[in-house]
């Protein structure tokens, strides 16, 4: 492995390289990645890449959904449940069966159990993917919200389908209630786990006299834990991860300190980033290995079957999209929610093309074993591979380079009937320092008079200017400061249980709250 590691500095620096040119011409860095890997593969002397599944589950899968549920908005979540239940869940199910029928009647070989067996693979859509598209287009918050949503859940749902259907095809045999019971613990069993994991580190941060980088550690490591216990129970590490993420995100402001906040801000954005770097630059880079077990079909043949496979996918979450449209207006009239407007018809359509598979799909179908139990080769393994790569590349390509052009062009930004961001945000900023100057005035009003340098930072919080470092305090003015913070940090939080204000605004006061109280220290 050492003779190769100038090879994975390399890849580092082109993993950079390409993303800075994604950034320029405005294309979603995942698209960039795969097609960036899938040429560095032709060249001559590069060393064969080799997926370990085992390293994408473990290593890569863990923090990158542990990320993505800590950055989630669990009021959005609550709020667009009912579809985005819906779709993680559902339109999954929907999917894979689609794809099994499929696969079994028209893909030489493919019994109805490795149809399963490839529909489980290939129906999630990737959360990175969609979230790096984003970026570059303006779309209502709840359309981004839901799909953020879906994407932490339907890994789940995909990879139950995924075990199901490998112990189908090497056993030749399915028992039904074996697979209801463990369906419902894979589902209960690792969300508990999660819950009970994410209480254990909670109590860890509060109880111990921890420091800002001890800190941001044993956020790093509490992913791992919560995904390997489940695994080991055999119940949902995904479902364990994303349940004990949203647990301790929710509570961030109860155990951890603005500096360890801050600080772990940063890492876990670098993190994050080359992590989500190297899995789609691994998928390019793995093409020779998907390739040479093709020996027994033609290229053409298996770029046909690869190509129909993709086509009932996007035509299959299409059609779900308006069936969850449907269900959801039966649904309301049983279940309440705050929003009950009706979902329109422009958003399933973006919805459903929203479905650009990613990472988690080739690694499931690596994982699928060479040899059965009784030592005979597992049938069409080779060909489910290439398939999932061929979808995951002409999603990627096709879907990832027109969605934004589609966003724009049905434009729904009418239809959240919001004030611009920069308003809701000042208008916010003002709610917090009106309720700021009753409080200073009831608690601190006589200090106030004679400290005329607290007065001055008073002053500059209501211009909504910075504070500036080179003041000097002394140690009653930081305690009054710090109290004020920690109050207004409190009624953000409060705040943040009604549909008044955005949480992405919520959450931007409470990171410019943070700076606040760490210029404190310097001051």
């Amino acid at each position: 492995m050492l003779h190769n590691f100038p090879f994975y500095l390399a890849i580092i620096v082109l993993i950079i390289l390409l993303i800075l040119v994604a950034n320029k011409i405005k294309v979603a860095y995942p698209i960039l990645l795969v097609l960036g890997g899938l040429a560095v593969s032709f060249i001559p002397e590069v060393p064969k890449i080799h997926i370990d599944p085992e390293l994408i589950f473990v290593i890569f899968l863990p923090p990158l959904l542990y990320e993505a549920a800590w950055n989630m908005s669990w009021k959005d979540l609550w709020k667009w449940r009912r579809i985005i239940t819906s779709f993680a869940f559902v339109v999954v199910f929907i999917t894979a069966t689609v794809v099994a029928i499929v696969a079994n009647k028209f893909i030489p070989g493919f019994s109805l159990a490795l149809g399963f067996l490839l529909g489980g693979i290939v129906s999630p859509p990737d959360a990175v993917s969609a979230g790096a598209i984003l970026r570059f287009v303006k779309v209502p918050r709840r359309f981004q919200a839901i799909v953020e949503g879906e994407s932490l859940f339907n890994d789940a749902s995909s990879l139950i389908i995924f075990r199901f259907a490998l112990i189908a095809v090497s056993t030749g045999q399915f028992v039904w209630q074996e697979a209801t019971v463990s369906f419902v613990w894979m589902i209960a069993g690792g969300t508990a786990i999660g819950l009970l994991i994410a209480y254990v580190f909670y109590k860890t941060h509060k109880l111990l006299p921890t420091n800002a980088e001890m800190d941001i550690v044993l956020t790093l490591v509490a992913p791992y834990f919560m995904y390997i216990a489940a695994e080991a129970a055999h119940s949902s590490g995904v479902l364990a991860v994303v349940s004990g993420g949203l647990f301790l995100s929710y509570r961030s402001h109860l155990f951890l300190t603005s500096a360890s906040r801050i600080k772990g801000n940063s890492v876990w954005a670098s993190f994050s980033f080359i992590l989500n770097g190297l899995v789609f630059i691994l998928i390019g880079l793995d093409l020779p290995q998907i390739t040479s077990g093709l020996e027994s079909v033609t290229m053409k043949e298996a770029i046909g079957h690869g190509l129909l496979i993709t086509a009932v996918l996007i035509v299959s979450r299409i059609i779900s999209a308006y069936g969850a449209v449907f269900v959801t207006l039966i649904a309301r009239r049983f279940i309440k929610v705050a929003e009950d407007r009706h979902p329109g018809y422009k958003a399933p359509f973006l919805l459903g093309w929203a479905g650009m598979r990613g990472v988690v799909s080739l690694a499931a179908a690596l994982s699928i074993p060479v040899y059965l139990s009784d030592g005979t080769l597992f049938p069409e393994r080779n060909m489910i591979l290439f398939i999932t790569f061929m979808v995951i590349l002409v999603t990627l390509v096709l879907q990832g380079l027109t969605l934004p052009w589609f966003i724009k062009k049905i434009n729904m930004l009418h239809e959240d009937e919001v004030l611009p961001d920069e308003t809701q945000f000042h208008q916010l900023y003002y709610k917090l320092y009106k309720q700021s100057s009753e409080y200073i005035n009831t608690h601190y009003g006589d200090i106030l008079e004679s400290e005329k340098t607290l007065q001055k930072i008073i002053m500059k919080w209501a211009n909504e200017e910075q504070m500036e470092e080179e003041v000097q305090l002394n140690e009653k003015c930081k305690l009054i400061l710090t109290d004020i913070i920690d109050k207004q940090r409190n009624w953000l939080h409060e705040w943040n249980k009604g549909h008044e204000h955005d949480d992405e605004h919520i959450r931007m006061h409470l990171y410019r709250l943070d700076l606040e109280e760490e210029r404190l220290k310097f001051m």
